[in-house]
């Protein structure tokens, strides 16, 4: 008996979706509308009774008016620019949705124009012993080798739901090439049949179940058809209007939906929907998968305290973390733009303990959100380039190459792998092209490596690289390459002349990035003066001034000094030719034991008596990311005050704060004083790790 009256409730249901209505329509927020049906004859059982009579009036109807749909822009990814809804008399959805005889569901310029050619008569209803048996999509897609295949058996016995013909079609696609994925799609746009399934799906989505209407929206989407069409816009108005209708499996296949479709209007108003939802549930979801595809598809707007209750559900469930749900979890928080430090913390011990087999590509977008969140893990950097250079000779260099980028970015420093990669070069330089010799040599200069047995046969093959490219690189490219070289303390003949051509700066000084090209021409005119260049040392080079680097007063140190020296025994702010700056200038005898006042310096001859001592005081960036090895500016910077006469001593910004002013005094002390070895500052650090 059960069973019988769960038949009838869902065909009673089925029926009064079909039922000739009056509507009253409340809007409540977020545009989500829920409807009071009033049944015309009283009661479903008058329905019932005159259910034969009304069928096929109720079905002519449904192409009486039109539904239209306005795009303020053509392009197939825009979305719904307004929508105007005509009153109807009778319809076949609950939602008032009809179409035009000339309409069709999936029109737009992309597509070929589909007419709509219906008439009651072909209109049957079919008993219990006439109704197809309905198929499933799974099934479906091991019978059928393409979308046509699909789109015959709809043809051959239409059955309930449509999105499974859909969701069929979209698992055979997956199956096959790009190529053959769109000569696919064509015939699918193309055949007789497919007008007819998208509209079998529109009138079936208010009575299909919520989890079916969502995959056949998601196998629509992915199959391409486009999103501005009648048949996307009338399935998102469904799924908005039953959104409580959610539960866990819907929640996962709502928030891939939203990942993969661009905004518009109905998309805006979905994923609200969706965020309110999210917080009335987000404690109730159980499968970790689901939690970290709603946190991917919320959203980097949504609100702060959403993300931190996904956050908190997330910490919650650390322990139910498989392998994989670690390492996406770093794509995840940076598809929510939420640095959540304890989950990241957990998961690097996660990926690192597991990285035996990771493929490469997730650990390049597992690097490549901790860029995104800023989030410098040392521990897992280093065991991801340590894995890469243990299975170097497996991996493709180009995803070397990006690795090494976004490390980069990080100001992360991998010896091992550095190397590894330079001796590839070395080897086999055939593989650089344009775009990729210029990221190599940002590489190796920003982060100041430049050592080892291949130090110089590494750099006469990027020279000889670029020389071959000089007639096809662009003025800005060459720069880069060119300043590059300069941070290495390597200077090729043919790529210097080429860059110093009049015409050539002229059209980096007209340039929108103006700024940039100046300060990059003023180093390259430092390194021509300074450096041992085997080029024309008396070239001048006309540049604009460069702008005024901005000046952070060093205030701790300014104190430390003046109770270490005294006034009149340093100065500070000093600008020095070719656009250096150093914070705090001292002058010592050439025995570095006595500080000499300022006023006396005169008396002195600087070349053989007299010590200049320039400390510079630098924050974390200007660092590798161990905090040991100079970046290739500062690296270079200081080579360059070296040649001036001046002996450095550097100062961490970060340090100084933490100490007391009584240890400030002794570090300092130490420092200017210091007869030991020659300081970091006396060493070439273009050679060395």
């Amino acid at each position: 008996m059960n069973n019988r009256a769960g038949s009838f409730i869902w065909n009673l249901r089925q029926f009064t979706a079909l039922a000739p209505t009056s509507r009253t329509v409340r809007l409540y927020p977020l545009e989500l509308c829920r409807s009071k049906i009033v049944y015309s004859n009283g009661s479903p059982r008058n329905f019932l009774n005159h259910f034969d009579d009304q069928m096929q009036s109720s079905i002519r109807s449904l192409f009486q008016d039109a539904l239209f749909f306005k795009s303020g822009n053509d392009s197939q990814t825009k979305g719904v620019g307004a929508v105007t809804a005509l009153r109807l008399s009778r319809l076949l959805c609950p939602r008032r949705l009809s179409f035009d005889s000339k309409q069709s569901p999936v029109c737009d310029d992309g597509l070929k124009k589909i007419n709509f050619h219906h008439e009651a008569s072909n209109e049957v209803v079919h008993t219990k012993e006439t109704k197809p048996t309905p198929v499933s999509w799974r099934k479906l897609s091991q019978e059928c080798n393409s979308l046509s295949d699909v789109l015959d058996t709809f043809s051959a016995a239409p059955t309930f739901p449509s999105s499974n013909y859909f969701s069929a079609m979209w698992t055979i696609a997956k199956r096959m090439s790009e190529d053959q994925k769109r000569f696919e799609k064509q015939l699918m746009f193309n055949h007789p049949a497919f007008t007819q399934l998208c509209e079998h799906m529109m009138r079936e989505a208010k009575i299909m179940y919520y989890d079916h209407v969502l995959f056949g929206l998601h196998a629509i989407v992915k199959l391409g058809i486009p999103q501005n069409t009648l048949l996307v816009q009338t399935l998102l108005r469904v799924v908005q209007e039953r959104i409580n209708e959610c539960d866990e499996k819907c929640l996962s296949v709502l928030s891939t939906v939203l990942e993969a479709m661009e905004p518009c209007k109905n998309m805006d108003v979905l994923r609200a929907g969706l965020r309110i939802l999210v917080d009335q549930q987000i404690w109730k979801i159980e499968r970790v998968f689901t939690l970290q595809t709603v946190m991917r598809s919320i959203g980097k707007d949504a609100p702060i305290s959403l993300k931190r209750k996904l956050e908190m559900k997330a910490v919650r469930e650390l322990d139910r973390f498989s392998v994989s749900n670690s390492q996406h979890m770093f794509e995840v928080l940076a598809a929510m733009d939420h640095r959540s430090v304890a989950l990241l913390n957990e998961c690097s011990k996660t990926v690192v303990g597991n990285i035996h087999g990771c493929p490469i590509k997730i650990l390049i977008n597992i690097v490549q959100s901790c860029r995104d969140l800023r989030y410098h893990n040392l521990d897992l950097f280093n065991g991801i380039a340590d894995y890469v250079a243990a299975t170097f000779d497996i991996c493709k260099l180009k995803h070397v190459l990006f690795l090494l980028v976004l490390f980069e970015n990080l100001a992360f420093r991998h010896a091992a792998l550095m190397d590894l990669f330079m001796k590839k070069v070395v080897d086999e330089p055939g593989f650089l092209n344009m775009k990729s010799l210029v990221s190599v040599l940002h590489v190796y200069s920003s982060l100041n490596h430049v050592c080892g047995p291949h130090t110089q046969e590494f750099l006469n093959v990027m020279a000889s690289a670029l020389t071959g490219y000089l007639y096809h690189i662009s003025s800005e490219n060459l720069l880069d390459a060119v300043c590059s070289f300069c941070l290495m303390n390597h200077f090729p003949l043919a790529p210097l002349h080429q860059l110093l051509q009049q015409d050539l700066i002229d059209e980096l000084l007209r340039s929108d990035n103006k700024e940039r090209n100046i300060r990059k021409l003023h180093s390259l005119a430092a390194c021509l003066k300074l450096d041992d260049v085997p080029y024309q040392k008396a070239v001048d080079l006309v540049l604009p001034l460069s702008p005024s680097p901005l000046l952070y007063p060093n205030v701790k140190v300014a104190e430390v000094l003046s109770s270490l020296l005294g006034k009149g025994y340093f100065s500070e702010n000093v600008q020095l030719p070719h656009n250096y700056h150093i914070d705090f200038e001292i002058r010592m005898d050439s025995n570095r034991s006595q500080v000499l006042p300022l006023s006396d310096v005169t008396v002195v001859t600087p070349a053989t008596d007299m010590q200049r001592l320039a400390i510079l005081c630098v924050p974390r960036s200007t660092y590798c990311l161990d905090l040991t090895h100079p970046r290739g500016f500062l690296a270079m910077k200081m080579r360059h005050l070296k040649a001036m006469g001046f002996h450095v001593i550097l100062v961490n910004n970060w340090e100084m704060e933490k100490l007391e002013m009584k240890d400030a005094v002794t570090f300092l002390k130490s420092e200017i004083y210091s007869t030991e070895a020659p300081s970091t500052a006396d060493v070439n650090f273009q050679s060395s790790c």
